[in-house]
């Protein structure tokens, strides 16, 4: 019933196909585009600061197949004010709790195109998850406002629903996690919480990068499932290994895995080395490699980087040493001139995380703090403004037609 929709030959009439919008806010059949005789009379509408607005509550049995959202362009901290929370069957608290952006996949507020199996942002405006997401008795979308402005929004959630369910299908749970900064020697949280019968569907990862030295991304993914303690079963190479990349993380999108968001600043053309990155957002998905778990499941990232020495900068060495303890291995020092030492070293930066669970039943995941989201992530000089943001600072509220 998931799987045989995505054959684009299948038919079953027994399969009733819904969609929620402003234009049909119930999903009902024929009740949808009644404003204006059917001209295109509520695409759209603000959404107050403070204000909690219901996108959907539909009875099911059913299936969330798609959901597609947009707002203006805008700077980072607003763009990242909308928070989207999912609420299963009779339960109070939200099985998703995420800001928007982040659960379409791209953290800090910063939308950038991009396409994957699962999400994509097409031209970095149109706003798309094909996430399925089975509800059983009642799902209900609320959006809410954690800004100081308040925000168009066009959306359009696609859903099908069913005479039954079959068993052996999870409840989506998305939850949002970020330490500013992290702590020394401390793996960062991906995911961790919830319990089984379940499966970890993927993740996507924000980081900005607090620590100047070196390269920023040697930590390793680790999963512990069902008992592990001190070591994980599933422990991988390194983050860009992670997101299926190799020799660092440029930008770049694939299927299951890539990095769209790379903030740099514009090379002085000086041929020196390459700046570090001010943000970095990356996902990956397990689809193909899945990860499943009985009872319980962590997944946790390391803050580890890679640093180089040259011959004559043995104080700078001893000064990185004091601040940033050796990891791995420790330092190789059998190089040739002029280098000095190399090796891997504990760092602190500022993680987040977007992580995707599937559970048999239905449970709270920790609701977003917007101090928390909001924090630390204003637009950075070099940022280049989009020009549909640039556009509409000149026009009147009344005036934007958004989404279109």
């Amino acid at each position: 019933m998931i799987g045989d929709v995505w054959n684009p030959a299948f038919v079953d009439p027994a399969i009733d196909s819904r969609a929620v919008t402003f234009e049909n806010p119930t999903g009902e059949r024929g009740a949808g585009g009644t404003s204006h005789g059917g001209r295109k009379g509520s695409p759209s509408r603000f959404v107050a600061p403070g204000e909690r607005l219901v996108l959907a509550d539909v009875a099911g049995p059913g299936v969330v197949r798609h959901i597609w959202m947009t707002f203006p362009p805008a700077p980072p901290e607003r763009m990242r004010s909308l928070i989207l929370e999912v609420f299963y069957d009779d339960h109070d608290e939200p099985s998703v709790s995420v800001p928007c952006l982040d659960f379409f996949g791209m953290p800090h507020g910063r939308p950038v195109a991009h396409a994957s199996a699962l999400t994509a942002a097409q031209e970095g405006r149109g706003f798309n998850s094909y996430v399925p997401m089975p509800f059983a008795e009642r799902v209900r979308f609320e959006l809410v406002n954690a800004g100081r402005e308040r925000n168009l929004l066009y959306y359009q959630i696609d859903y099908t629903l069913h005479p039954a369910m079959p068993e052996g299908l999870g409840v989506l749970h998305a939850s949002f996690r970020r330490e500013n900064p992290t702590t020394l020697r401390r793996d960062f949280v991906i995911a961790a919480g919830l319990r089984g019968p379940g499966r970890f569907l993927g993740c996507n990862i924000g980081v900005r990068v607090i620590d100047e030295c070196g390269w920023w991304g040697e930590g390793e993914v680790k999963v512990y499932r069902d008992g592990d303690r001190d070591h994980p079963t599933i422990c991988g190479t390194g983050l860009e290994d992670y997101v299926g990349s190799a020799w660092g993380l440029g930008a770049h999108a694939a299927p299951y895995g890539g990095a769209p968001l790379v903030v740099q600043r514009p090379s002085n053309g000086s041929g020196g080395p390459r700046a570090l990155p001010d943000y970095v957002g990356f996902y990956r998905w397990h689809v193909p490699d899945p990860i499943m778990f009985r009872d319980e499941m962590t997944v946790t990232i390391q803050q580890i980087g890679a640093m180089s020495f040259r011959a004559g900068e043995e104080e700078r060495m001893a000064a990185y040493e004091r601040t940033n303890p050796v990891a791995g291995a420790g330092w190789n020092r059998e190089l040739p001139e002029p280098l000095l030492a190399w090796g891997i070293a504990e760092r602190v930066d500022d993680f987040c995380a977007t992580a995707y669970v599937y559970c048999t039943q239905a449970q709270p995941v920790p609701r977003c703090d917007p101090a928390v989201v909001l924090a630390d992530i204003a637009r950075l000089e070099h940022e280049r403004v989009d020009p549909t943001e640039a556009m509409l600072a000149v026009l009147a509220p009344e005036r934007h037609d958004g989404g279109g």
